[in-house]
């Protein structure tokens, strides 16, 4: 595998080059033997799921750290009370770890809205767009085995589809594929009409005849489209299915067992669950905050790979973590998945694209958001803090999520350092920053009298 230092301009989808030959590239890609970053990332995993993780880490390489001062407590509590408020949701599974100095998991409020049940910290949700940094990670390991590259076009694998002949698989991970996102019309029948089918051709057709937002490999806009495309390719270029991809490298190496990806036509949540909720959507987007919809039984086929997993708040720790270290990747492979595009001209300069996930200031993540469930992760590389949040209510979308895993990353970060050698986390937002986005975020902040 090459390293080309900035041969394109720095882009970094254009610097990781696979070894190619011609035309003939994708056919004797696949007969290649795994290269030596391949070999990295096998012992990597042998030797432990997390790197630099103590042997005797509990529970999934982690480092018990006790509990937060009463104080941190207070606020964590106080700020996810408030997100749920602000959401509409019933109730909210979090949690925050300052490795070897304090955690704190919550499950506040019921299962349904205007129910009884408690929530319970061990359900499973629906993790929307958190999924694609999976998917890209998957598509990152395929090219340290030498069976695709970052630069080959979608059309080495996909040769009848009209419009994807000028780009390239690592594009699409990046945003930078000039596909556009989905219209609202679309959205909204995902919300309004969840249990649809939708196949993953129709799709890509639908976002294939919009218009292109400019040249691919140049401004970054997100699209599930594309990474919906991408999960075709990966396909065609395996002859596996994406169930046995995420077993392959993401599930069964990560020993994630509360984790999965349901077929299209499995409309339940496995295991115990919260009910997913979302406000009725008009098709030029408008949410009707008089009409809440029960979105719990959903096919995952509206998203596919790029948004379609299912796990919990343990196996989210430990993948937040996993990602943002690059465990189960070789070097070169993380150096490339965090060498960061500028996002659209309203995010702040301290948030930036690597490939299917998100710097922010020093932290890594993700806001994952699905009908029914809004998500988000943030972790330090450095092994400082971790934050998984979910609620169970759509409405105000995954970067309200991420506001929220923000504002709790700040409450936190004083705590980074208690007792050890290691410089305390510098972000560059407060507290008080991050809240200001939730109300910012707010939507429906009131909770429906009963579920439709």
């Amino acid at each position: 595998m090459r390293h080309s230092g900035g041969r394109h301009g720095g882009n970094a989808v254009e610097i990781f080059m696979g070894d190619r030959i011609g035309a003939r590239r994708g056919r004797l890609r696949r007969r290649r033997s795994i290269r030596p970053v391949a070999l990295v990332v096998a012992a990597v995993v042998v030797s432990g799921v997390l790197s630099g993780c103590s042997p005797d880490a509990g529970g999934g390489g982690h480092r018990k750290g006790g509990a937060f001062t009463v104080d941190v407590t207070e606020r964590l509590d106080a700020a996810v009370a408030d997100a749920i408020g602000r959401s509409g949701a019933s109730g909210a599974v979090v949690g925050v770890w300052a490795d070897g100095t304090g955690e704190w998991e919550a499950a506040p409020g019921t299962t349904t809205i205007g129910g009884t049940e408690a929530m319970s910290t061990e359900m499973r949700f629906r993790i929307g767009t958190n999924t694609t940094a999976m998917t890209c990670t998957v598509l990152l390991r395929l090219v340290e085995e030498g069976t695709v590259a970052l630069d080959d076009p979608v059309a080495t694998y996909l040769g009848r589809l009209v419009g994807v002949g000028d780009i390239t698989l690592g594009q699409l991970c990046q945003n930078t594929s000039s596909l556009a996102g989905q219209d609202t019309e679309q959205t909204a029948q995902f919300v309004n009409n969840p249990t649809r089918s939708w196949p993953a051709l129709e799709l890509v057709s639908n976002g294939l005849s919009a218009p292109r937002t400019g040249a691919p490999g140049g401004t970054w806009v997100q699209s599930s489209t594309g990474i919906v495309l991408l999960g075709m390719a990966l396909e065609q270029a395996t002859g596996k299915d994406w169930r046995a991809l995420y077993r392959q490298y993401i599930f069964n190496p990560l020993n994630l067992d509360d984790t999965s990806f349901p077929a299209a036509d499995d409309l339940q949540i496995p295991g115990a669950h919260p009910q997913g909720y979302a406000t009725q959507r008009s098709t030029d987007g408008q949410p009707n905050c008089e009409i809440m919809l029960d979105d719990t039984e959903l096919s995952i086929s509206m998203t596919g790979v790029a948004g379609g997993v299912v796990s919990t708040l343990a196996d989210m720790r430990t993948w937040a973590d996993v990602l943002a270290v690059g465990s189960v990747l070789g070097p070169a492979s993380v150096e490339v998945q965090w060498s960061t595009v500028a996002q659209d001209a309203n995010a702040p300069a301290w948030r930036r694209y690597g490939l299917g996930a998100e710097q922010l200031g020093p932290l890594r993540g993700r806001a994952g958001a699905i009908p029914g469930f809004i998500s988000a992760t943030l972790s330090d590389p450095a092994g400082g803090l971790t934050v998984v949040v979910a609620l169970n209510n759509s409405t105000a979308g995954g970067n309200f999520a991420l506001a929220l895993a923000r504002q709790l990353a700040a409450i936190a970060t004083p705590a980074t350092a208690a007792g050890t050698d290691r410089e305390p986390l510098t972000l560059p937002w407060s507290e008080d920053a991050a809240r200001a986005d939730l109300e910012a975020g707010t939507v429906c902040p009131v909770p429906a009298a009963a579920a439709g």
